[in-house]
């Protein structure tokens, strides 16, 4: 049974947005924005500091060298292995979905370079279908991985998901498996990974290829965790500390190393991958 297909693949360019509109509403302080503004500060509400979503384009843009992204994702989208259907059919949703993002699905893998040192990088994106991880997400980021071997240089991983599809059931269970199995081959050639956590990276995400990196860093603001707040409380029936799931929480607990601001994520990154590559 086809897990994936080629048909009709939306090939991804890293062109500037179409909306027309030249105003925003910060939803944090209700101040209006222009938009150009707010995107020559990282996507940041010059007002009251709230960050705005980030799409996979926007984010590759903010974090790499101008003018060096090469697209590498493998020509595939999702098939419907289940027929699975909930208020409509799992392919319309799909449908839908690349329609408003302009994605196959809901990663981008590029060839980049970042402060003169070239790197692979993988880029979710959370518009589509909440950055859940299907077969074809998971196939892309061992895609990635595997380039990242063949060409002997550092993968990154940005995550923003809401975790496993649902809508494929098992199949995008094993994604979890399947990526960390390639992330191994990855350490076997001693080949750093970098992984970003954003807001938000929770679930089959967070608990399988996004927590396996040689240096997790967290975007401030990042919800990072496996279940919602709210089933978590009802399943062990306590109160959860108020900063729990956040990034400052993650980072006293140890399941990341470093938290940065985002205007300082790209030269976050540019210190831990001159770290590991010394040219």
């Amino acid at each position: 049974m086809a897990i994936f297909k080629d048909k009709h693949y939306l090939r991804v360019k890293l062109d500037k947005e179409t909306d027309e509109s030249l105003w925003m509403q910060c939803k944090s302080c209700g101040e209006l924005v222009f938009k150009r503004r707010v995107r020559e500060n990282n996507n940041i509400c010059p007002y009251c500091g709230e960050y705005f979503f980030l799409t996979a384009r926007e984010r590759i843009e903010s974090l790499i060298d101008e003018g060096s992204f090469t697209d590498i994702s493998k020509p595939i989208m999702a098939a419907d292995p289940l027929l699975f259907q909930d208020t409509k059919p799992y392919p319309q949703r799909i449908e839908d979905a690349q329609e408003k993002t302009g994605l196959a699905d809901a990663i981008i893998i590029g060839s980049v370079v970042i402060s003169e040192i070239a790197v692979i990088i993988g880029v979710m994106d959370f518009r589509f279908i909440g950055g859940s991880m299907g077969s074809v997400m998971g196939e892309q980021i061992c895609h990635g991985m595997e380039e990242a071997i063949r060409n002997q240089c550092p993968f990154i991983l940005v995550s923003s998901s809401g975790g496993a599809r649902i809508q494929e059931g098992i199949l995008s269970l094993m994604q979890m498996a399947k990526t960390s199995v390639v992330r191994a081959q990855l350490a076997e050639q001693r080949l750093p990974f970098i992984s970003v956590m954003t807001y938000p990276t929770t679930a089959g995400v967070q608990a399988s290829i996004a927590s396996l990196g040689d240096v997790i860093i967290a975007e401030k603001g990042a919800m990072i965790g496996f279940a919602g707040r709210r089933v978590i409380r009802g399943t062990i029936a306590e109160e959860l500390p108020p900063n729990y799931q956040t990034d400052s929480f993650a980072l006293e607990h140890g399941s990341i190393d470093r938290v940065a601001n985002r205007e300082h994520l790209r030269e976050e990154l540019s210190n831990v991958l001159r770290f590991f590559v010394r040219q």
